[in-house]
């Protein structure tokens, strides 16, 4: 039978191998949070003039924008990212409405007079046959309604067009400094209550050691997927959007969906197995359980691979991180979260032998 739990200090040094790292550049500021959560104004647009980024650059720099990122986004397309432009035209004043006049009370006793009915029109005059009728056109215009000045997205773009030619827009967003700000402390109370939630669920299924153990192997997981986003925004400029959070949500529920499975076998095994050492019962519960875990995430595996490559671009960077934590995920359930477990047994089972023998010793 294979020895998994006796090799547990290679995979803690894997695990160790690829959170450091992550866990470096995203101190260094390699995450890069998209406009969702910093607010401003994205759009990717495509000229007649194709210029390059740095031309649209220094563009903006002149026309008031030094803040301006440009970047390639493919297919011809620029990706100008500002801080935030009005998209919506100022708010017309309502003008106030005045009051009719109040009547004069007439003094008592005077019956108001009947106002004189209007003087009927005259009929009109039946035009002789053959006469041709008023065309639609000889009737008085309507007065043209007020033109609405331009935008100030309107007027930084025609100032554009007006330097690279005919434009030919393919996405715009526009986010508050606000709603960027509510989100992302939304999306912290989001991911702590649901680990907390989480931790008390597995504490009170099966204890407090399984509930720690469980709790560090998903913290592991989210360190992954953080640290490899920090480092592609650190070296590529990949940024995290919010379907980001969505993601990371989604891989805790995965991660310890996968190491219930696991814990509940070793549950299970400590009473069929009675006597045996904890690392010989984790080492069977691994090994039962090992074909389910792989063959599950498989699956997973294969689907988001397709979407990653065949998907649409705005839900790439969400495809991304599912299949990194699916990943990520399964291996610390095998290789993590049970390792730990284990471990933890054994150095309470030594501390305990060695405080016997101690108190042996002084009698």
């Amino acid at each position: 039978m294979y020895d998994i739990v006796g090799k547990r200090n290679w995979y803690f040094a894997f695990s160790a191998l690829i959170t450091i790292p992550g866990l470096i550049f995203i101190l260094l500021g390699g995450l890069k949070p998209s406009v969702d959560f910093t607010g401003g104004t994205v759009w990717q647009v495509r000229y007649a003039d194709e210029p390059t980024a740095a031309e649209v650059r220094a563009a903006l720099v002149e026309l008031g924008h030094p803040e301006a990122i440009v970047r390639d986004a493919g297919g011809g397309f620029l990706e100008i990212r500002t801080d935030p432009v009005d998209l919506l035209p100022p708010a017309t004043p309502i003008p106030s409405v005045s009051q009719a006049p109040t009547p004069t009370p007439l003094p008592s006793g005077v019956t108001p007079s009947p106002s004189p009915s209007p003087t009927p029109s005259p009929s009109p005059t039946p035009e002789p046959s053959g006469a041709e009728s008023p065309s639609p056109s000889a009737s008085p215009s309507p007065t043209p309604a007020p033109v609405i000045p331009g935008t100030e997205f309107d007027d930084l773009e025609q100032e554009l067009i007006a330097q690279f030619g005919e434009g030919t827009p393919r996405l715009l967003v526009t986010v508050g400094p606000t709603v960027g700000s509510e989100l992302i402390r939304s999306s912290i109370i989001l991911i702590v209550i649901g680990e907390l939630f989480i931790l008390g669920y597995l504490w009170l299924r099966f204890g407090f050691r399984y509930g720690t153990a469980a709790i560090v192997a998903l913290l592991h997981d989210v360190i992954v997927v953080v640290g490899i986003f920090a480092m592609l925004g650190y070296f590529f400029g990949v940024e995290f959007d919010a379907l980001f959070v969505t993601a990371l949500l989604t891989i805790i529920g995965f991660s310890v969906h996968d190491t219930i499975v696991v814990f509940d076998r070793i549950r299970e095994n400590r009473v069929r197995h009675a006597g045996e050492p904890f690392g010989a019962i984790v080492n069977h519960s691994i090994l039962q359980t090992l074909g389910r875990s792989i063959n599950t995430s498989l699956t997973v595996v294969v689907t988001l691979s397709a979407l990653l490559l065949l998907g649409p671009a705005t839900i790439r960077t969400f495809t991304l991180a599912l299949l990194i934590g699916v990943i990520s995920g399964t291996y610390s359930s095998i290789f993590n979260a049970s390792q730990l477990l284990a471990a933890w047994y054994e150095w309470d089972a030594e501390r305990k032998a060695r405080a016997l023998a101690t108190a042996r010793k002084a009698r």
